[in-house]
C-alpha cells in the first residue's frame, strides 16, 4: 500500500545494477572516505553505515530526463546515480562554452568531438587522442582540469549520503587516480519555518528574497544565524527576525548618540587610570590572536 492508500503493484521489468558492494572496490571508497573532511562526526557515521551496507543498486530507467546508457539505450540512468563526477565538468566548461555560463554561445568544439578519446585525455592521463578539435584547447581543458581538481568542498543535504553521495566517493575512485579524489563534503539539514516544515503546499513558505523583503537582509541573517548548524534541520523563526530588527534599530540609535557626543568625549594621550585599562584589555584579544 502507498502512503494515500492506494494499491501498489510491482512489476517485474529488465534492470541494470551497480555493484557497489564489490569488496577491492568498496576498499578504494573507504579508503578516499577516511582522508576526507567531513565537517561532523555524525556524517562521517553516516557514511560509514551507507558503505556497510550497499552492493547491488538499481541504475536504469526506462523514461524521464537523463542519459542514455552507452551498452543499452532503451534505458536512462536514474537520477541518484546520475551526475556524481559532474564537477570534473565545471574545470573545462568555460572552454567548451566560450566562456558564456547559460550555453547559448556557439563554441568551437562541437559536442560530436568530445569523444571517449578525448575525455580519457583530459580527465585521466589518456594519449594525445585524434581530433577534429585544436590540440591547444584540449591540452588547456587538461591543464584546467588538472589545476583546479579535485574539489575541496562539496555542499548537500544529508539525505543524499545514503546514495548520490556515496556514489559521487565510489564512481571518483573508479576513474580517476587518488589525487583527484573528493576532498570534503560538508553535509547540512533541512530548512524549517516556525518550527514546521516547509512547503508550498501549506503555504508555509519563503524565499531567500521574501525573507529579506518582510524582514530586510541584516534580520534575515540575524535568523538564518540563530536557525542551527550541522546535520540538525534549521529553522527560521519570523519571532526572531522582527525581534532582531527591533536589537538594530536600539543598536542605531545608541551609535548615532555616541557619535552626537563626539566633541564631548575624552581625547588626547592616556593620562588616567581607566585609559591604560581599556588599552590594556583591548591588547589582550589582539595579542591572543596573534
Amino acid at each position: 500500500m502507498s502512503r494515500s492508500g492506494d494499491e501498489c503493484v510491482v512489476a517485474l521489468t529488465d534492470q541494470w545494477y551497480i555493484t557497489y558492494g564489490e569488496e577491492e572496490w568498496k576498499k578504494k571508497a573507504e579508503d578516499c572516505l577516511s582522508n576526507m573532511k567531513l565537517y561532523s562526526e555524525e556524517t562521517r557515521h553516516g557514511f560509514e553505515h551507507t558503505m556497510s551496507w550497499l552492493n547491488q543498486w538499481a541504475c536504469s530507467r526506462s523514461f524521464g530526463l537523463g542519459t542514455r546508457l552507452p551498452w543499452d539505450e532503451q534505458f536512462l540512468v536514474e537520477s541518484l546515480s546520475d551526475s556524481t563526477c559532474y564537477m570534473a565538468y565545471y574545470t573545462i566548461a568555460h572552454l567548451l562554452q566560450d566562456g558564456n555560463m547559460y550555453g547559448s554561445v556557439s563554441s568551437s568544439v562541437t559536442p560530436e568531438q568530445m569523444t571517449d578519446e578525448v575525455w580519457d585525455y583530459i580527465f585521466v592521463g589518456g594519449q594525445s587522442p585524434t581530433s577534429d578539435s585544436p590540440s591547444s584547447i584540449l591540452n588547456q581543458m587538461k591543464q584546467e582540469f588538472e589545476y583546479w581538481y579535485s574539489f575541496d568542498l562539496r555542499v548537500s543535504g544529508k539525505d543524499l549520503i545514503q546514495n548520490h553521495l556515496t556514489f559521487c566517493i565510489y564512481n571518483h575512485t573508479a576513474l580517476v587516480p587518488s589525487h583527484y579524489w573528493p576532498r570534503g563534503f560538508r553535509c547540512n539539514g533541512h530548512i524549517m519555518l516556525n518550527s514546521e516544515k516547509m512547503s508550498k503546499s501549506t503555504g508555509n513558505f519563503r524565499t531567500l528574497r521574501q525573507a529579506i523583503e518582510e524582514f530586510s537582509t541584516d534580520a534575515t541573517r540575524f535568523s538564518l544565524a540563530d536557525a542551527g548548524d550541522a546535520m540538525d534541520d534549521a529553522n527560521f523563526v519570523f519571532e526572531t527576525a522582527n525581534a532582531a530588527i527591533l536589537r538594530l534599530t536600539k543598536e542605531i540609535s545608541w551609535i548615532e548618540e555616541v557619535l552626537a557626543a563626539d566633541s564631548s568625549l575624552h581625547a588626547g594621550p592616556q593620562s588616567t587610570y581607566a585609559d591604560h585599562a581599556f588599552d590594556n584589555e583591548i591588547n589582550i584579544p589582539v595579542h591572543l590572536t596573534e
